[in-house]
Order: C-alpha cells, then sequence, then structure tokens
C-alpha cells in the first residue's frame, strides 16, 4: 500500500505543474519529482473504499446487483471488485460469484432464462469469471462460454461472408444487429478466455470494427467511409444501414463519438494492430483532437461512465502515460480522470449519471463502471 500511495502523490504533482505552467513547460514540470506538499495520497484508495462500503448495502439477498436487468450488472461490479483487490473469499464476492454461477446455462451461456442480451451477458460473466479463476475453479464455464459467443458472432454460421457489413460482429436484442460496443466485449472476453490475436473470431471482429471508423482504407470501402468525415473516430455500427448516436453528416456519413473509438481503438490493439498502422494513427488522432475528463466527446453526458471505463481500458492498452492534445498540451490520463471520478462520487460512495441513458440512473451500474475505470488510474 505505502508504494502505491508514493506512486500517486508523484502523479498528483504532475497535475499541479501542469496547471501552473504552460502547454510546454508543463511537460517537463509534470516529471516525476517527489511528494507534493498538502497533497493527499489516500484520495484514491478512499474513494475506492467508499464506493466498496455503498455496493455492501446495494446486494440483493441473492448475491446480485441490479438483479432486475439480468446478470450483467453483477458480473461487472464483481469483475471491478476483483480488480481492486478484493479477493473471491470476499463474503460479498462470493455471493455474487454464487448468484452468477446460477446463471450458466447448458449451451455454454452465462445469462438470464428468456434474455434477448445473453451474449452480451456471456461476454461480461466471461470477464467476471477470469478475474476469479485464478485456481483453476472456472476452467470448463469459461471454454464453454468462450464457444457460446463465438457461435453468436455473425459469420459464416449465419449465413453471410466477409463481404456483408455485420460480417464479424456481435449484437443483441431481438434481431441481434451487430453493433461496436458489443463488439468490444466480444474481443475482451476471446481474449480472456485464452483466445490470442491470430484466432480466428478475434481477426472476424476486427473485420467489423474497422468497417465502424471513419478511415477510408483497404479494411474499410463502405460507404458510410466514403461520405464520412474520415477524421479517425469511431460509430456505433456499420450494420443494417449504418447508425451513429452522434447523429449523420449532411453528406450521408456517420459522425464519430468518444465511447466508440476508445471501444474502437481498444478492439483493434487486442486484435494484434500495431501503434504503425494507420488505423491505430487515424484513432489517436482524434483523441488528441477530443481530449476530455468532463464529458462524452460528441454525446455530452450520455453513457458518460460507460465512457469512462473505456477511455481507461483503451489508454492502458496502448500503454500510454500520457496524451498530448492537439494544442500540445499533455495529460497525464489517469491522474485528470481519476480526480474527475472523485470530484463526481456521491456522499455515500456511490456514483451515479444524472442522465438515465444506457441504465446509467442506475447506481449498482455506474460505480461498477466507475470502479472498473479507478482500476485502471493506480500507477
Amino acid at each position: 500500500m505505502s508504494r502505491w500511495r508514493s506512486s500517486l502523490c508523484v502523479l498528483i504533482v504532475m497535475v499541479l505543474s501542469l496547471g501552473a505552467a504552460t502547454a510546454a513547460a508543463a511537460a517537463k514540470a509534470a516529471e516525476p519529482s517527489g511528494p507534493a506538499a498538502g497533497a493527499d495520497p489516500k484520495a484514491l484508495p478512499q474513494a475506492v473504499d467508499r464506493a466498496v462500503q455503498f455496493l455492501q448495502t446495494a446486494q440483493a439477498p441473492d448475491g446480485s446487483f441490479s438483479g432486475y436487468a439480468g446478470p450483467g450488472v453483477t458480473a461487472l461490479v464483481i469483475t471491478a471488485l476483483l480488480r481492486n483487490d478484493r479477493g473471491v473469499n470476499d463474503p460479498m464476492v462470493a455471493r455474487a460469484l454464487k448468484y452468477m454461477e446460477g446463471m450458466i446455462r447448458p449451451d455454454g451461456g452465462v445469462y438470464q432464462a428468456g434474455a434477448v442480451y445473453s451474449n452480451y451477458e456471456t461476454c461480461l460473466a466471461i470477464l467476471c469469471f477470469k478475474e476469479a479463476n485464478r485456481d483453476g475453479r472456472y476452467n470448463k464455464v469459461l471454454k464453454a462460454a468462450d464457444a457460446y459467443v463465438k457461435g453468436k458472432q455473425w459469420d459464416e454460421g449465419e449465413g453471410i461472408d466477409r463481404s456483408n457489413p455485420s460480417y464479424g460482429g456481435a449484437g443483441y436484442g431481438k434481431k441481434e444487429r451487430p453493433d461496436l460496443s458489443n463488439t468490444q466485449f466480444l474481443v475482451e472476453a476471446l481474449r480472456a478466455a485464452g483466445n490470442g490475436p491470430d484466432d480466428a473470431s478475434v481477426q472476424k471482429a476486427l473485420v467489423f470494427v474497422s468497417r465502424c471508423q471513419n478511415c477510408y482504407s483497404e479494411h474499410n470501402t463502405t460507404s458510410f467511409a466514403l461520405k464520412g468525415p474520415k477524421d479517425g473516430g469511431f460509430y456505433y455500427t456499420v450494420a443494417a444501414g449504418g447508425e451513429s448516436f452522434a447523429g449523420k453528416t449532411p453528406e450521408g456519413g456517420l459522425r464519430s463519438y468518444g465511447s466508440m473509438t476508445y471501444a474502437g481503438l481498444k478492439s483493434m490493439i487486442h486484435a494484434g494492430v500495431g501503434p504503425d498502422d494507420p488505423r491505430v494513427k487515424a484513432a489517436l488522432g482524434w483523441i488528441r483532437k477530443n481530449y476530455d475528463v468532463k464529458s462524452n466527446p460528441f454525446l455530452g453526458n450520455d453513457g458518460l461512465y460507460y465512457y469512462y471505463h473505456t477511455f481507461a481500458k483503451a489508454l492502458d492498452a496502448m500503454k500510454l502515460d500520457a496524451v498530448e492534445d492537439a494544442s500540445g498540451v499533455k495529460h497525464f490520463w489517469r491522474v485528470e480522470l481519476a480526480a474527475e471520478l472523485i470530484r463526481r462520487q456521491r456522499a455515500d460512495g456511490s456514483w451515479i449519471n444524472e442522465n438515465n441513458r444506457w441504465l446509467e440512473g442506475d447506481p449498482c451500474l455506474v460505480t461498477g463502471y466507475a470502479l472498473l475505470t479507478l482500476a485502471y488510474c493506480r500507477p
């Protein structure tokens, strides 16, 4: 713990220095130089502890969190707790895992009976069981769930080939139209289940992900790539006529926005696309122009906490400690993001989005997102 706190002190110095200097001097001033006088190194771990205390009061008798929404929220919360050093024998975690075990289906999926979100729920369950699998207790569960989500992916099994815009994607709902949000969770789940970048399903997912980027290339020759802004950002889906929650351009292109851009970048990295690839360079160019820890770029507070955790995962996957924005200002994102989350934490230890879109009015879901984000903000 003392090593973590010492590192946090160093990072707080970075933020204070950035605010006091010009953009050019800030990067130099933010170099680690020792603990800051008066800075509180306990802020991040205290925020985590307060969130855990809230979740203890929010857990249902059956071990679930917001069970009305199915097992997805519970899986996400367990993953967040385990990544913040709560063990599988922690009473709260153990109860939640027992609840999740009750959702394991004979077909290998992990979902609520009758659910139309079975693919999404199973992907989140894979991430959860992987974190809890330190003694191999979930090996069989993970293997079966891996086969289940691969079977749900849009590919030859659905009677389509690579030329189809839906190819490689994952979705949910009655029609299960694929989208980038579900596909990013699929890629994470495949990776957690032990699949490498060369796995066939991972590479199929990369085909879909590449087509959701405003970057015309050999990997994306769709009409949206031609009509779009070509800014390197990502949108929600290229399938079923295309959709972006940020809207369309006058030319008929799909506008890029924050959460999907980080989702796309992260998925490409996990699929083995390197930093010198034009797709990755284009995505980073968009991020530098639209770096923001106050809002989800071009969506405001819609899906804000989903954005935060995707932002953190993507930049961590890129192994970036800082992002230099379009003005030349260097941002140590872990510090800035942690500070913003700590500022937003409520008195009872939870987080909530006043904008209820995508269930972000649910404090268990949003607190899970926040804890996941903070796990990536630790030095």
